[in-house]
This record gives C-alpha cells, structure tokens and sequence, in this order.
C-alpha cells in the first residue's frame, strides 16, 4: 500500500453493494467512494456557496434575495440533487 493510502473497514454486505454499484458506473470501488468523497461537498462549503450566491444575487438584483425564496431554492436543489443518485436508465 502506497503512503498516501489507507483502508476503510465497512460490512461485507455494504462492500458487496459497493462492488454492484462500482460495476453499474463502470468503476471500481475505490473510484467510486473517491468520487463521493471528492463531488460531495461538506456542510462548510455549502455555506460558504450561499454566501457567494447571496452576494452575487445582492450584486446583479440590488438586494439579497428573502429568507423565503431561499428556502424555495433549497428545496429545489434538494430534490434535483435527490434526482441524481436514483436509479440509472436502461442502456
């Protein structure tokens, strides 16, 4: 094993999933749990994204948009965001 690698200890089953949907993607299991890693971001940089688009909202608009049309915006990315790990269409 390489320096800047490690090992995750999860269930069999969970590794037997992980293989099912590595094979699905075309990849390997280490592919895909880098990918999650890597393309998931963390609670920090989801806040650090709305500032950014607060301020340019603020900047293009004049104002920042109300508390209630980000709340409809996030409900919206997170149903878009939920669309994207549902099930792959047929081939």
């Amino acid at each position: 094993m390489a320096a800047d690698e490690t090992s995750i200890k999860v269930s069999a089953a969970a590794r037997d999933r992980l293989a099912v949907l590595a094979a699905e993607h075309g990849t390997t299991i280490r592919s895909l749990v880098e990918q999650l890693a890597q393309g998931t971001p963390t609670r920090a940089e989801y806040a650090e994204r709305a500032e950014l688009a607060r301020a340019e909202l603020a900047s293009a608009l004049g104002s920042a948009p109300s508390p209630e049309a980000e709340a409809k915006a996030r409900a919206l990315l997170e149903r878009l965001s939920a669309t994207q790990y549902g099930p792959q269409a047929a081939a």
